[in-house]
């Protein structure tokens, strides 16, 4: 029985940008290569931009292919100059390992899934092979290999070299050189036929399959995706108030995770379920179908979701972000777990008070002022009296009192102005 088309499906969720030869699509489809793809440890998190690279390792091994992942422990003492216009800050020995263990941690992680059945990816960190180089061997045996008329051609070099303001150091120069000599390595050492990365990283890529046909008389591919752009001009990875989203659970929220997919735009969603998801060809053309027939409905983000939310923090987190979004604005909302209560109002004003401002009454006026959900106390009567103040989302009337019997597991209160100004309440 014929292998289904992995090139087909990558080029139909538009995960192909550019390849290195015209028959890799018969490599990938007919054998079984060994793949790698890179990440630079310049957090101590990947957030979700790295989403689009862990996906395709990931279906690229459940096609069958042997997939090795890069961390870039020596690399990241250098300083990668794709795609930046200014030069990066360089990161101290001790905060590369943290962030080499930390993403090590993080791509382990991603591989666990109980689904598959796939085990375990091999990770590798280039700092045990770069930092033992000689720097006159690694110049006379690499480096006599590379030209600089054709480095400095590179989009990564000349867009720099073009910026009167900053240039590029001899340090940024040098990234390409160590990334290909990082292809070359795990070409010896692994077998790795095949780089995968960013379309930013086309350069470097090219580099080090140059490297080893000069040096081995191998052949090598290279694949990159595409620079992921939302149709509907919304900044990709960011949330609402700028943002960065991160795949680490203690960095953003899984509720705040789960919310950012459930709210993009209509135009986007169809695609991010390609790029993204494991869904098939028809379940995301029924989806895409449905969000033209009912927007309203929003079943493509509700999927999109709860897939990438299970699939980065698992399915009890999921369970959780799901259950506060159902009942986030019902008086249920005191039925939620703490810590999902915490997580949902993570980016919510929060207000302190202890147990002795509830032995009177508790006055919610001044706790709306308090918390900025209105600018005075005359604010809050005025949207009292016009039943736009809520506790625990339960309208609150003019007469009515607030005891220590409302709060949530005995020390919340979630204060709310009209349909989405909320503010937790914590006494401590």
């Amino acid at each position: 029985m014929a292998r289904p088309s992995l090139w087909d499906d990558l080029n139909w969720r538009g995960l192909v940008h550019q390849t290195t030869s015209p028959d890799l699509h018969e490599k990938l489809d007919n054998d079984f290569l060994t793949v790698y793809i890179g990440f630079d440890p310049t957090a101590d998190s990947l957030h979700i931009g790295s989403l689009l690279q862990l996906t395709t390792m990931r279906r690229l091994q459940m096609a069958g292919h042997r997939v090795v992942g890069l961390v870039g422990g020596g690399t990241g003492l250098v300083g990668d100059p794709s795609g930046r216009d200014s030069e990066r800050a360089l990161l101290d020995d001790g905060t590369l390992e943290r962030n080499s263990a930390a993403i090590r941690a993080q791509i382990e992680g991603f591989f666990d899934g109980p689904d598959e059945g796939l085990g375990s990816i091999k990770l590798v960190d280039n700092a045990n092979w770069l930092r033992d180089l000689r720097v006159t061997d690694f110049l006379r045996d690499i480096g006599k290999h590379f030209s600089v008329n054709e480095m400095i051609r590179k989009d990564s070099v000349r867009t720099r070299l073009e910026g009167r303001d900053q240039g590029i150091s001899y340090t940024e120069f040098s990234y390409m050189l160590l990334q290909a000599y990082d292809y070359l390595h795990l070409y010896d050492a692994e077998g790795c036929t095949l780089q995968v990365g960013g379309s930013d990283q086309w350069g470097n890529i090219i580099e080090g399959i140059d490297l080893i046909r000069r040096l081995r008389s191998g052949v090598a591919y290279g694949l990159t995706s595409p620079l992921v752009t939302s149709p509907s001009g919304a900044k990709f990875g960011k949330s609402a108030a700028g943002e960065q989203i991160w795949l680490d659970a203690n960095k953003t929220r899984p509720y705040a995770f789960f919310q950012y997919w459930r709210n993009v735009d209509d135009r986007d969603a169809g695609m991010f379920l390609r790029l993204f998801t494991f869904l098939t060809r028809d379940d995301i053309e029924q989806l895409e179908q449905a969000t033209q027939e009912h927007p309203e409905h929003r079943e493509a983000q509700r999927a999109l979701a709860e897939h990438l939310t299970t699939l980065v923090h698992g399915l009890e987190a999921t369970a959780g972000a799901m259950r506060a979004a159902e009942v986030l604005f019902t008086e249920d909302i005191a039925s939620l777990d703490e810590r999902v209560l915490l997580d949902a109002f993570a980016d919510a004003p929060h207000v302190h008070h202890t147990r002795a401002d509830f032995e009177q009454g508790f006055d919610v006026i001044s706790a709306l002022e308090q918390a900025g959900l209105v600018k005075s106390k005359g604010e809050g009567r005025r949207a009292l009296d016009q039943g736009g103040v809520y506790v625990n989302n339960r309208k609150l009337t003019r007469d009515a009192t607030v005891g220590a019997e409302s709060l949530i597991h005995g020390r919340f209160l979630v204060l709310r102005k009209g349909k989405r100004d909320h503010a937790l309440l914590r006494v401590e």
